[in-house]
């Protein structure tokens, strides 16, 4: 399985590293997961105009990255919330799964119905603590499809 993770972020070194070991520990069930910061000037031109432009730039940034024959997943705190075993469940029978985390102001409705849609909590989560949360989930959901005790 790949497993896509983009993200409206500048990278940090200091949550990269978590990121990684738990990425790394997905290898052990063939997943491989790969992170995209994505920053361009527009989205940093954009933030600065309107929360509507801002929004705008994260769809356009994320857009290209879209696969029709991938589940496509937004995360946004007005998704569907999983408990552990039904997000492992829904991974389960994709070969190429993509998350998209927006930025300060959200993703458009528009962008939103091109996915699934999923909180990881109904509170406001910023992207890295965001991304630190998604590849520790992955990780549970991949030991609770391999039976691994992880998940216990």
């Amino acid at each position: 399985m790949q497993i896509n993770i983009y993200s409206i972020a500048k990278k940090d070194i200091a949550y990269q590293a978590l990121q990684e070991e738990l990425s790394m520990q997905c290898k052990q069930f063939n997943a491989q997961i790969a992170h995209f910061d994505l920053f361009p000037q527009s989205v940093k031109n954009a933030q600065k105009s309107s929360p509507l432009e801002a929004k705008r730039s994260y769809t356009q940034a994320f857009f290209p990255y879209i696969n029709k024959t991938a589940l496509n997943i937004a995360l946004t705190p007005q998704g569907k919330s999983y408990d552990s075993v039904q997000f492992a469940h829904l991974l389960e029978p994709h070969k190429l799964v993509q998350f998209f985390i927006g930025g300060a102001y959200g993703l458009e409705p528009s962008f939103l119905k091109l996915t699934q849609t999923l909180s990881l909590s109904s509170m406001t989560l910023s992207h890295k603590i965001a991304k630190l949360v998604l590849c520790e989930q992955i990780y549970r959901a991949l030991s609770i499809l391999s039976s691994h005790p992880y998940h216990k």
